[in-house]
């Protein structure tokens, strides 16, 4: 707890909406969804990266909009995943842990009990398709075609190596431990398939076929890349266009990121050939910030990275374009987060529905573009369960309070690095945003699985972790 307070309040989080009485369904839309794997927020250029161009990430800004303080719903890649794909802080049911490889475990991911994007999107008839890196379960009632998902085409572990010919293993009962789902072979549905491309370009090729495929119905497309997760691992091809740079690191992270953006590129083609872009709303961002040290990703300004709460561990690279209703080179100053994506989508097939569902995330479509709307005023919220770490962003100011610390109060608008505490002069502030923070917390649930961190502590629990029980996979 941040206060010790018995007060109560109705906090609705993430809820404000405009006048649904004064909403048109704009009618059926195509949505694409690219998701990059610990990409630094100074690493695309239209956050002013200059040693790795980006032609194809910024085409989306410069055809929508950019958000500048656009966050995700935490700074590791499972709970994150969970909070994008439903809509709702992960928290709320149970996924503060990022999830283990444990394909024995009905328990180990997303709960039955939540709907995904991708069920709501097949409830309105959209033919449906998850590309990539899963990690939100690897029990077979988890898998993405039983969480809403027509096709899926990737793999399900929190990582995987690049080179098809270090993929090894037939399946997931095959490993011996948890990252031994780096070399599982991919899957078509629920089959392997013996794929011989690069992954980032196999993983590309299947959401242009998917795209082509769907051209003339409503489809939603989750493309939740690798890269540039690491390890570290390019082609020739893409490291040759980044030989100039001394760093090795460096190099082969540029090289990644630069296949991505290709990746991207070959999306935006296909939309256009097509003649269906102006119709689709395509998004990209990053589950989380870059873990700078480990992979030569660059979050700038930022303090810190991946797994941290201060910015470099959550405010990530993020645009959004739909011609036909946002308009081109908008530039969006207040602060987003991962949640609204569910939210946009669902408020422009039904108005109303994401209050329907529950969900904590706003329709961003009416603030885009329209100087007259005024941005709202939000609070948003994070939890680290196994640290007790916390952290809230308003309008203004960030709030983070780490175990064994003292509370910390930036005047984040204007003090993007997190660098003075301006706790003492604004005590109020601090105590307004962390009683918000105790109602929300007291919406939230444990965590219902062990994470990555209690890895040898599931495996004593579960000696039959990758044991095949003689069922389907």
């Amino acid at each position: 707890m941040i206060l010790k307070t018995t007060v109560f309040l109705l906090i609705l989080v993430g809820c404000f909406h405009p006048s649904h009485s004064q909403q048109q369904s704009p009618g059926p839309f195509n949505v694409v969804i690219i998701l990059a794997d610990d990409l630094g927020y100074a690493d695309v250029g239209f956050n002013g990266c200059k040693d790795i161009p980006t032609p194809n990430i910024d085409r989306i800004a410069q055809n929508g909009a950019k958000f500048t303080n656009g966050y995700v719903t935490y700074a590791v890649c499972g709970p994150s995943r969970a909070g994008l794909l439903t809509g709702k802080y992960q928290d709320r049911f149970g996924f503060g842990r990022n999830p283990l490889l444990a394909p024995n475990d009905p328990d180990m991911g997303l709960p039955l009990s939540e709907k995904t994007l991708a069920d709501h999107m097949k409830a309105f008839g959209y033919q449906t398709m998850a590309i990539g890196k899963w990690h939100l379960g690897a029990h077979t009632s988890l898998h993405p075609n039983n969480r809403g998902f027509d096709e899926f085409f990737g793999f399900l572990s929190g990582g995987h190596r690049y080179f098809p010919e270090e993929w090894v293993l037939n399946d997931e009962f095959e490993a011996q431990s948890q990252y031994d789902g780096y070399r599982t072979k991919l899957l078509r549905n629920f089959e392997r398939v013996e794929e011989r491309e690069y992954l980032t370009d196999a993983l590309s090729r299947e959401a242009v076929r998917f795209i082509r495929n769907n051209a003339r119905t409503s489809f939603f497309l989750y493309l939740a890349y690798n890269a540039p997760h690491t390890p570290l691992q390019a082609t020739s091809t893409y490291l040759e266009r980044f030989s100039h740079l001394f760093d090795k690191k460096r190099r082969t992270y540029a090289a990644m990121v630069s296949a991505l953006d290709d990746g991207v590129g070959r999306v935006l083609d296909e939309l256009e050939a097509l003649g269906i872009s102006d119709n689709t709303l395509v998004v990209f961002l990053s589950d989380n910030g870059g873990p700078e040290s480990a992979n030569a990703s660059d979050n700038g300004v930022l303090r810190e990275g991946k797994g941290s709460f201060f910015d470099g561990g959550l405010r990530v690279p993020f645009a959004m374009q739909w011609p036909a209703r946002i308009p081109s080179g908008t530039v969006y100053q207040a602060p987003v987060i991962s949640l609204d994506i569910a939210a946009t989508l669902l408020e422009n097939l039904e108005p109303g529905g994401a209050l329907k569902r529950d969900l904590d995330g706003i329709n961003l479509l009416p603030f885009l573009g329209n100087p007259r709307v005024k941005a709202p005023q939000r609070t948003f919220f994070w939890r680290n369960f196994d640290r007790n770490w916390q952290a809230a962003r308003s309008s203004e100011f960030k709030l983070v309070i780490r175990e064994g610390e003292n509370p910390q109060l930036y005047r984040i608008t204007e003090d993007i690095g997190e660098r003075t505490n301006v706790l003492p002069e604004n005590r109020t502030v601090y105590e307004k945003i962390a009683e918000t923070w105790n109602a929300w917390e007291a919406s939230l649930q444990d965590p219902a699985f062990l994470g990555l961190s209690q890895d040898r502590a599931y495996n004593q629990l579960h000696p039959d972790r990758f044991v095949r029980s003689g069922g389907p996979e």
